[in-house]
């Protein structure tokens, strides 16, 4: 199995949270993990809007993410297209995107969202 990274999956690995589970992290240590552009981009937004710590930058991050291994998953005009057949479980857009790319893909997607799981992807945690 291979596996799309939630943004707040990126966020915790990235400061060595607690809140990601001992699973989460044996994965992302051990197994192919892609991250989405789609999180970075949502973690700029929260920063300047004051809802994250803006201690790391977006460009430390996705750096963080390289070294870690992690493949950046490309977004593709296709998978865009995909956020347009699924039901409106959940309203955020960036969540919506990671779950059309991890529908496409074939991925699991770790995450401890709750409403995620509700669509037609996997998750785990």
């Amino acid at each position: 199995m291979k596996y799309l990274l939630d943004t707040h999956t990126i966020l915790w690995y990235a400061q060595g949270n607690d809140e990601l589970s001992k699973y989460a992290l044996s994965l992302m240590e051990s197994e192919d993990c892609f991250y989405s552009i789609v999180s970075l981009w949502e973690i700029a937004i929260k920063q300047k809007l004051g809802k994250l710590d803006a201690t790391v930058t977006v460009l430390e991050l996705d750096e963080m993410c390289k070294k870690a291994g992690f493949i950046q998953l490309i977004t593709q005009p296709i998978h865009i297209e995909r956020t347009k057949t699924l039901e409106f479980i959940h309203r955020d857009p960036f969540d919506r995107l990671l779950i059309a790319l991890a529908q496409s893909e074939n991925l699991a997607i770790i995450t401890r969202d709750t409403i995620i799981p509700q669509y037609d992807v996997k998750t785990v945690w």
